[in-house]
């Protein structure tokens, strides 16, 4: 990620957390949430056999939920409901049968209303795979009656 969010070392409130983890098709896919802040999340997949496509690579749907694994997380880390609006992926380069992918979000720039986000997924190489700019509506319900 280039612009990393501050670490100040406040993750989110630990019952958020496990209600953003809980996404029933991040862990049919394997993807993993590994941390969430404020302006900040990070999640993980190992490309297996069951997430290539016809080539043999990382199947664009497959990065692209991980992509909006970590948009959710990113964009509900203040502790509001927030919905996605679009979503624009770049895929750079393949991900390969074993490859660990790591996604990372920050948050650009956050109203009262919307905000936008940079989320990156790159290989444990370094190679970046994909990059999203990512949009939500932010409602003003807290996730405690979410």
């Amino acid at each position: 990620m280039a612009d990393p969010a501050p670490d100040d070392g406040a993750d989110v409130d630990p019952t958020l957390f496990a209600r953003l983890a809980a996404d029933p098709l991040a862990g049919h896919l394997g993807i993993v949430l590994e941390q969430v802040r404020p302006g900040y999340a990070r999640a993980a997949m190992t490309v297996g056999p069951q997430l290539l496509n016809a080539v043999g690579t990382a199947h664009g749907g497959a990065t692209m939920a991980l992509l909006d694994v970590v948009h959710a997380a990113v964009s509900n880390s203040h502790g509001t409901v927030a919905v996605a609006q679009d979503v624009h992926t770049e895929f750079l380069a393949p991900g390969r049968p074993g490859d660990r992918l790591v996604a990372e979000g920050i948050e650009v720039h956050r109203s009262s209303r919307t905000a936008v986000y940079r989320i990156d997924a790159r290989a444990q190489d370094g190679r970046l795979v994909a990059t999203a700019l990512a949009r939500v509506f932010r409602t003003e319900r807290p996730w405690e009656t979410a």
